[in-house]
This record gives structure tokens, C-alpha cells and sequence, in this order.
């Protein structure tokens, strides 16, 4: 039990280590929660900082999510609940880092590094429909909430056990909550698009 809340204490402090706020401070000396959409996420780099610290920025989001379930899988001995509840923890602690004051992204990327080590499958399938929604529509935030509303429904078509399945709904949630406002700007059609110039505000 207690390897299991370290293993979980771990996963947040690793998951708020906010690569977006870093590279903005490095490279432009620059709180990124105070420019384009205010994100601290990869969408929101690419529109302050370019593709090079976005894309590293993405990937690195991911390879923490990963970390996080991988560290629960070591430490778990087999109770499926420690890697998912490492998973979240990484996701809680890049959507409010304590280095940070609590303010951070909406997870996205942290969610996918967790998820393909949860159950690589379907979560590649949700990020396919994923990225075909954001090709056609540009929307970066629709999605991102498809892509987390499919988790638990192919979770729970693909025979994964419980905890998997609870956590991809947990998931879920969090992502339409932290999407709120985005939600608001697509039915009043004032949601930006990828591509949209630099210094704009984005909602995703």
C-alpha cells in the first residue's frame, strides 16, 4: 500500500513538470498561461513559440504520462487500480502542477501518454478519428474531447478490465471539463482553428 501511494505521489509531481511554461521561460523568458489561448499545452507552444518547441513539448507531455503508468506497473505487483491511478495522477498534476500555482494545461497529450500504455489499441483508434476530426475541421479542441469520449466506450468494447475502463471515464470527464469554455466558443461558433496567427487566442 504504501509503494502504491509513493508510486501515485511520484506520477503528480512528475505529471506537473509543465514542459510548455519551461520551454516559454527558456526560450522567451515568458509566462505562456499569459499569451495566445493561456494554455500551458503543445496547441497553445505551437501558437507562442513555433513547431520545434511545440512538437517537443507534445512528445514530451506524452513520454511523462507514460512514465507515470510505467512507475505504477513496477510498483503495483499486479492490482491493475495502482497504473491507473499513476495515469491520473500524471494528468491531474499537468492540469494543476504545484510548481506552477496549480495552473496548468488541459492534458491532452498526458492522457494519450498514459493511455497507450493502459491499452495501445484503442486508444490508437480513438486518436486516428482524433486527428481526422482536426484535419477536416481545425478544430484542436473537438478533438480533443472525441478523442477522450471514446476512450471508456472502446475500453469497454475492446473487454478491458474494470479499473481501465472507470479510468478512460475518468478521463473523459476531466477532458469536458477542462474544455468547458471551448464548448462554449464551438456552439457560438468563436472557437479559432489550428493555423490561426500567432498571438491569437485559441481555445485549445
Amino acid at each position: 500500500m504504501l509503494n502504491s501511494i509513493i508510486a501515485i505521489v511520484i506520477s503528480y509531481l512528475l505529471g506537473s513538470i509543465s514542459f510548455s511554461i519551461l520551454f516559454a521561460r527558456w526560450l522567451r523568458k515568458i509566462d505562456i498561461r499569459e499569451h495566445g489561448s493561456g494554455n500551458a499545452g503543445a496547441t497553445n507552444t505551437l501558437r507562442v513559440l513555433g513547431k520545434g518547441p511545440a512538437i517537443a513539448v507534445f512528445l514530451l507531455d506524452i513520454a511523462k504520462g507514460s512514465a507515470a503508468v510505467l512507475i505504477g506497473l513496477w510498483i503495483g505487483d499486479g492490482n491493475n487500480w495502482v497504473p491507473v491511478a499513476c495515469g491520473l495522477a500524471a494528468i491531474g498534476g499537468h492540469n494543476w502542477p504545484i510548481y506552477f500555482r496549480f495552473k496548468g494545461g488541459k492534458g491532452i497529450a498526458s492522457t494519450v501518454g498514459a493511455l497507450i500504455v493502459w491499452a495501445f489499441l484503442p486508444t490508437l483508434i480513438a486518436g486516428i478519428v482524433a486527428i481526422l476530426i482536426i484535419a477536416f475541421t481545425r478544430y484542436v479542441s473537438l478533438g480533443s474531447m472525441v478523442f477522450a469520449a471514446l476512450l471508456p466506450i472502446l475500453f469497454y468494447l475492446f473487454g478491458l478490465e474494470p479499473p481501465y475502463i472507470w479510468g478512460a471515464l475518468i478521463v473523459a470527464v476531466l477532458a469536458i471539463v477542462r474544455h468547458r469554455k471551448n464548448i462554449v466558443k464551438l456552439v457560438n461558433g468563436t472557437e479559432n482553428k489550428l493555423g490561426s496567427k500567432k498571438g491569437e487566442p485559441h481555445g485549445a
